[in-house]
């Protein structure tokens, strides 16, 4: 999924063709996360048939963390590359994030409105991760435990052959977000109960190689990127930025 903005500079130096899958915009990206997903599944299952050598999907802030559920959710895709830029892949849950939607919610009460089941049907519930309500985002959370397999269900082998499948994994973020919260997230980093951070690599998802990150990481498939003094509404459309964290992965 690209944006607007990234198409000219994509099309005149790689040649590449682009499709923009713009299905959720403004207000409707606050529908379940899971609705979403399904259209996003149907979209990347199609765009591949269109090319079966591969495709790339990108996928920015919450469009990255859907699109990784979609990929998840088609264990036979061929998806070479999935490029995720800024994206909560480990969950979100700072007051920055929630004021750009719920002016007047707080973080630390933010659980009595999404761990409910009127909360699980907006897409911020789904992957709103209350680092001091675990056992609430374990009970009532409907998608990000599960696409995570903290929740093992019956698609929870499916899940992580999505992930295997991968040519590549390319994870960017950086400190200078001001939006996902923490900003490790991007890279499945995540706060502990003390709001410590976890790097992802000392973490319960890639320790046990919950999804197949430990697989891709050995098998030098996955791509950690770092990138200081980017505030999360300029990666996708500041062209210098582009330039150096995405179009090397563009091939």
């Amino acid at each position: 999924m690209l944006t607007t903005a990234m198409r000219p500079s994509i099309l005149q130096l790689l040649q590449l063709i682009v499709y923009n899958c713009d299905k959720f915009s403004g207000w409707y990206s606050l529908e379940s996360a899971w609705w979403q997903v399904a259209q996003i599944r149907d979209y990347i299952d199609q765009i591949g048939k269109l090319h079966p050598d591969g495709i790339i999907v990108l996928g920015y802030s919450q469009g990255g963390l859907l699109a990784r559920a979609a990929i998840q959710s088609l264990p036979k895709h061929n998806v070479k590359t999935f490029i995720s830029l800024s994206s909560p892949q480990a969950g979100q849950y700072g007051t920055s994030f929630l004021h750009l939607i719920f002016p007047d919610l707080a973080a630390k009460t933010a659980f009595e409105l999404f761990y409910s089941n009127v909360g699980q049907h907006t897409s911020i519930g789904g992957y709103w991760n209350d680092p001091h309500k675990q056992e609430l985002y374990m009970k009532y959370s409907e998608f990000l435990p599960l696409i995570n397999n903290e929740k093992i269900s019956s698609n929870s082998t499916s899940f992580k052959m999505g992930m295997e499948r991968l040519d590549k994994l390319i994870l960017i973020g950086g400190p200078n977000d001001g939006v996902i919260t923490p900003w490790q997230s991007s890279h499945f980093g995540y706060f502990n109960e003390s709001l410590d951070v976890v790097p992802f690599y000392k973490r319960k998802i890639f320790m046990d190689d919950s999804i197949g990150l430990k697989m891709l990481l050995e098998a030098n498939k996955l791509i950690i990127i770092v990138k200081p003094y980017v505030h999360h509404l300029s990666w996708h459309t500041n062209r210098k930025v582009i330039n150096q964290v995405i179009m090397p992965y563009l091939d």
